[in-house]
């Protein structure tokens, strides 16, 4: 099979022939038809710091999939080949405290598809039966190759109620961008989005946010009373990782808000403690999805809401033929475009 390969320590993929994996009785082999570009794929691609002590070569990346299932494990129930799936990228142990305990998105065992075993930029993958989803109902195959980060936004986006509450975006990159239109679909009452892209500021305003602020030119304590609010915002979505976005963040909340951070910081900053303590602030770290519970309401927002659906759809800016990957991942690098999809049937 076609794939892309980290063959050894270093920047670069190579387009190399590799053979098909084998499923095992507990597992689903699939064909990949569509997979997504992440940010985690371009530090590898780059091979940063992160990728350096994080992965070990050689490796197939990826882990944003969809394809159609072609062989079960004998061991597998409830899918059948031919099904439409994406899967879920993070294999847990099953006998940690947190797994026994349904709480499987906090395994401290977790193995990471596409970063510690083979991925799925490949014409085939072979996951364990228990991570695959089966999409149940009609859907684009590319809008399916999205529900990975589509998942770290609803995970996000409801870590805290929405409903009725006024909510501050951090970071308009395509997850963020996701995060606002869950938000809107859940039920909050304004959305404020930042970021430093005017282009991404302009997809947030599509997305459903009720304003947006450049933070090199604007301030969020100053849209606050143009939108007539009072007491700061209730829940707080940190999708950037900027060094930036958290202080400035707590210092537009209200006494007792919640705060969601999936931005991922690449160094150490300094925050106002004794605010997040004299405001009885509330800090979640979010990572990855709820296993299963998130991929349950993923999947039952996008049948039952068409304006919901398009609007995550449209944050996919570009498609290319799988053998074209080199030309995606310069448009994923350019950072001025929404989710870019490979096509894993064009090889």
């Amino acid at each position: 099979m076609k794939a892309l390969l980290k063959a050894a320590p270093g920047a670069g993929f190579e387009w190399t022939d590799r053979p098909e994996p084998e499923a095992g009785p507990g597992d689903v082999k699939i064909r990949v038809l569509r997979t997504g570009i992440c940010g985690t794929d371009l530090h590898i691609l780059g091979w940063d710091d992160w990728a350096a002590s994080t992965i070990r070569t050689p490796l197939i990346p990826g882990h944003e999939f969809c394809g159609e299932v072609v062989e079960v494990g004998e061991l597998v129930h409830d899918i059948a080949v031919g099904d439409l799936v994406s899967g879920e990228g993070h294999i847990v142990c099953g006998m940690c405290r947190n797994c026994r305990a349904g709480r499987r998105q906090m395994c401290i065992r977790t193995i990471g598809v596409g970063l510690h075993r083979d991925g799925a930029f490949a014409e085939y993958i072979v996951i364990p039966g228990e991570n695959v989803w089966v999409h149940h109902t009609p859907i684009d195959p590319d809008l399916a190759a999205i529900f990975d980060p589509l998942g770290n936004a609803v995970h996000t986006a409801l870590a805290f109620s929405v409903v009725g509450e006024d909510v501050l975006v951090t970071g308009c990159g395509p997850i963020g961008l996701m995060t606002i239109a869950v938000a809107r679909h859940a039920g909050a009452r304004f959305i404020v989005a930042t970021d430093v892209s005017p282009a991404r500021l302009e997809l947030a305003m599509g997305m459903g946010a009720d304003a947006v602020v450049d933070v090199t030119r604007e301030s969020i304590a100053d849209v606050q009373h143009v939108l007539g609010m009072r007491e700061g915002f209730d829940v707080g979505l940190e999708m950037s990782g900027s060094p930036s976005a958290l202080p400035s963040m707590i210092e537009n909340m209200t006494h007792g808000a919640r705060i969601a951070l999936l931005g991922l910081p690449s160094d150490p900053f300094a925050i106002d403690w004794s605010k997040v303590v004299t405001h009885m602030l509330t800090l979640k770290g979010i990572y990855g999805r709820e296993m299963f519970e998130t991929w349950n309401s993923m999947s039952a927002m996008m049948q039952t809401s068409p304006t919901l659906r398009d609007r995550i759809a449209s944050t996919i800016s570009d498609r290319y033929p799988a053998r074209e990957w080199e030309t995606g991942f310069a448009a994923a690098k350019s950072g001025g475009v929404g989710k870019v999809i490979l096509d894993w049937t064009q090889v």
